[in-house]
């Protein structure tokens, strides 16, 4: 019995030891394989990364930046059919183990064992095991990274809810792409993606197929690997039949249908904007930084209006197209060998620009005489196979009109790579179209908040991603002289004082000899109204009042509308030959019919965190009574506006009321057939190397340029007038379209007379036209000329401090 005893306890030791050295060596292992592993406050306090979405002002999503294309979705938004298709796919035990399932372990190693070498070993990764292996581990194939899997899935079952887990994996895990630059991560991001829909919104075998990507989302791809997804789509339906989620009668059913996968196109507004996005995306990583633009889960109420954004651009490309095709067609973007194989293929390589809609690439297949015979581009998907149909179409006589070409024949020929355009309300013809040479831009703003509503920086974002309404410096021309008239309004000048049209020499100084400025005609009228220079563009009057002003003063009031940062203060820059922005420029003519308010162009509204929190808001402006919490008959709440005041309120009508008659009778009589109380300005500069138009209603300022993105001429007589200032038209056309002509707005003080246009003195009767006159300023019965030599007469109204300075440039800007 002694020795039983004594057995029993030399065993009882022994099994001690082994355990201690066991359990030392396991506690050995777990902190060998976790040392490295997050700890409970880095797993609670985890962010996966979420896309940065960016709206439109009527809410309509324009822009998605992202590494990982991700919408979160807390787990209580998540439709139960949802969890149940995804628990019946991946871990039915879920809600019953502690991060690691014993029994799937033990099925996957039978399973294994029965199949060995025959296909791919089981996985048993429990949902918590995948969470981990996603966010914190990796994917490498082997013993040890599961050992870190099963240690960090502990940890976050002892971290988190089962609730809260759930909700990290439906919103991490990858679940494919179902076409190119859609790569889904999480179920709400694939929900739209792969059908176009809310997760809300899914039915039972659309959600059973996204409940089987994980497993495989590239094998189960459902153009390329059809038959294979449906397999495993009806495997997943099968379960949550099994598991008691859905009936028999409706899995069968479920069962029947097919995939039904729909990728998600891009709409309008995407097509419209890309311009848009990419400044905005600019702004947003030069204001948090790349990281949180494509992890952050920022959400962006952009300004634009993506009814006026599809306006602006219809008319700037309409305007392009226009002066493009006066010069002709210059042949096909390229040729390819039909003759040995199929033209599906052929075109279906070829790189087509995605925001030109609705031009369509194509390639002629065949030509007999006055028709050819064209197929148009088929969509593909992320293999390149064809997805959608072999569409032909019909050239005719009506498609190549202006082509100068007698037959179609003689425009294009087999093999030829085209673009085409649907010719309305005739279904399977098509018209002739090329990418134009010439470029341009358009920018529409609201005047009073600086909002900009629109922007096009050129005919194709997908073709150039340069910016020329924001990136483009250029020379504005003539469209800078409205600021050197406002200085001289707002420094003693009326809109009648006269200004002599003549000849001038300045002596630059320096060796550089003479400088002799000329109007865009080479003549002279003579002595004439303020008015009367903006409103036919006189280079002369405008370098007399220019150097009579001081070009010092004139460069200040250029910083103050933000047009130049720090202009040289030469004569030549009075007639727009420094280089400025079309985002600047129309910036500068808002400030004008907004009463002379600073405003400062944005394209964000306000900025919210993932978590919905604002962080950046564009109105600065203070709403005093604004947080009352109930009405008890208190003064009605008031917004104060803070902004600077760049120019007398009085002075920016007179400079308003005078660029409405260029509308009205001055360069850009175009502009007129509008119907409407419109104002701006032509600019033209030397060699007609670019044009401008900038102009505005009384609530919308827009500007439009056009010019090569090389310079050089668009042509001998090209003027603003011709080019320009008829996109300002289009657009102003389809804006305004529906509203009433109201007029611009007429401060307090403004005296309005009826003067003599031709002397600026008063006019007797009806005749004449009506001037805006500041108090104390009314015409005289006669004035003195400024620059009238020899005549013992002294300028009129020389500004204080009104320096003297001669121009460098070559003049001749119009």
């Amino acid at each position: 019995m002694r020795f039983v005893l004594r057995l029993f306890g030399w065993l009882f030791a022994a099994g001690t030891i082994v355990f201690v050295i066991g359990a030392v060596g396991a506690a050995g292992l777990v902190w060998h394989y976790s040392k490295d592993l997050p700890d409970s406050a880095q797993l609670r306090n985890y962010e996966p990364p979420v896309m940065t979405r960016v709206h439109a002002g009527d809410g309509s999503l324009i822009a998605e930046f992202a590494r990982e294309r991700r919408l979160y979705m807390p787990i209580q938004a998540v439709p139960k059919l949802v969890i149940q298709a995804y628990l019946s796919a991946e871990d039915k035990n879920f809600y019953k183990h502690v991060g690691v399932d014993p029994e799937g372990l033990v099925r996957a190693a039978i399973s294994n064992f029965r199949n060995k070498g025959v296909r791919r070993p089981q996985g048993a990764s429990t949902i918590t095991q995948q969470v981990a292996k996603n966010f914190f581990v990796g994917a490498e194939q082997s013993y040890e990274r599961k050992i870190r899997e099963a240690l960090v899935a502990l940890r976050l079952e002892a971290t988190y809810s089962k609730d809260k887990i759930l909700e990290l994996y439906l919103n991490e895990i990858y679940l494919g792409a179902p076409a190119p630059g859609q790569g889904s991560y999480g179920i709400g991001a694939a929900a739209l993606n792969y059908f176009g829909k809310s997760v809300h919104e899914l039915n039972l075998q659309e959600v059973a197929y996204l409940a089987a990507l994980p497993k495989a989302p590239t094998d189960l791809h459902p153009f390329r690997n059809r038959e294979r997804a449906i397999e495993r789509r009806n495997y997943v339906i099968d379960r949550m039949v099994e598991n008691g989620y859905v009936t028999r009668e409706a899995g069968d059913t479920a069962k029947k249908q097919p995939l039904g996968v729909n990728p998600r196109t891009v709409s309008p507004n995407n097509i419209a904007a890309g311009y848009f996005a990419e400044e905005i995306r600019r702004e947003l990583q030069d204001r948090y930084g790349e990281k949180k633009l494509l992890e952050g889960g920022l959400s962006v109420r952009s300004t634009v209006d993506p009814k006026m954004q599809l306006m602006a651009r219809k008319a700037l490309v309409d305007g392009l197209v226009r002066f493009d095709e006066a010069r002709g067609w210059r042949g096909a973007i390229q040729k390819i060998d039909l003759s040995a194989r199929d033209w599906g293929l052929a075109i279906g390589e070829l790189k087509v620009l995605g925001d030109v809609a609705p031009w369509r690439l194509g390639v002629v297949l065949d030509v007999t005489g006055d028709t050819a015979r064209i197929g148009l581009h088929p969509l593909t998907d992320t293999s390149g196979a064809l997805r959608g149909e072999r569409t032909t179409v019909t050239l005719g006589a009506d498609g190549i009109k202006w082509t100068r070409r007698a037959r179609v024949s003689q425009a294009v020929s087999v093999g030829d790579v085209v673009y085409v355009e649907p010719i309305d309300n005739r279904p399977g013809q098509v018209r002739l179209r090329q990418l134009p040479e010439v470029n341009g831009a358009i920018t529409v703003m609201d005047p009073f908040s600086g909002r900009v509503l629109a922007m096009v920086g050129g005919f194709s974002h997908d073709q150039s991603e340069f910016n020329r309404a924001t990136q483009a410096l250029r020379q504005p021309g003539s469209s800078f002289k409205p600021f050197v008239y406002a200085t001289a309004l707002d420094n003693g000048y009326t809109p009648s004082s006269i200004v002599l049209d003549g000849p001038i020499e300045i002596d630059q100084g320096g060796g550089l000899g003479m400088w002799r400025p000329e109007n865009y005609d080479g003549k002279s009228t003579g002595p004439h109204t303020l008015r009367y220079g903006i409103q036919f563009s006189k280079n002369l009057m405008t370098v007399r009042l220019a150097k009579d002003v001081g070009m010092p003063l004139i460069a200040e009031y250029a910083r103050r509308f933000g047009v130049y940062d720090d202009m040289l203060p030469v004569l030549s820059m009075a007639l727009g030959a420094g280089e400025t922005t079309v985002m600047r420029m129309t910036a500068g003519y808002a400030m004008l019919v907004n009463g002379g308010k600073r405003i400062r162009p944005t394209l964000i509204d306000r900025i919210q965190d993932r978590w919905g929190a604002t962080i950046f808001r564009h109105d600065q402006r203070v709403c005093e009574g604004c947080d009352a919490e109930k009405w008890n008959n208190q003064r009605e709440p008031r917004l104060v506006d803070n902004r600077d005041q760049v120019l007398d309120p009085l002075t920016a009508y007179q400079m308003v009321s005078i660029l409405e008659g260029v509308v009205n009778a001055g360069t850009a009589t175009v502009v007129k057939s509008v119907g409407k109380p419109l104002g701006g300005k032509t600019g033209t500069t030397n060699e007609a190397k670019d044009v401008w138009f900038v102009g505005f209603s009384p609530d919308l300022a827009v500007g439009v340029y056009m010019g090569f993105d090389k310079p050089k001429s668009l042509g001998t007589s090209a003027t603003a007038g011709q080019y320009a200032a008829p996109i300002f038209r289009d657009f102003m056309m389809a804006a305004l379209k529906d509203k009433p002509a109201t007029p611009f707005r007429v401060p307090a003080g403004i005296k309005l007379i009826r003067v003599d246009p031709r002397t600026g003195m008063r006019s007797g009767g009806e005749g004449g036209i009506l001037e805006a006159f500041k108090p104390g300023t009314a015409p005289p019965d006669s004035y003195s000329v400024i620059g009238a030599a020899g005549d013992g007469s002294t300028p009129l109204s020389v500004s204080p401090g009104g320096g003297r300075s001669v121009g460098s440039g070559t003049g001749g800007l119009y």
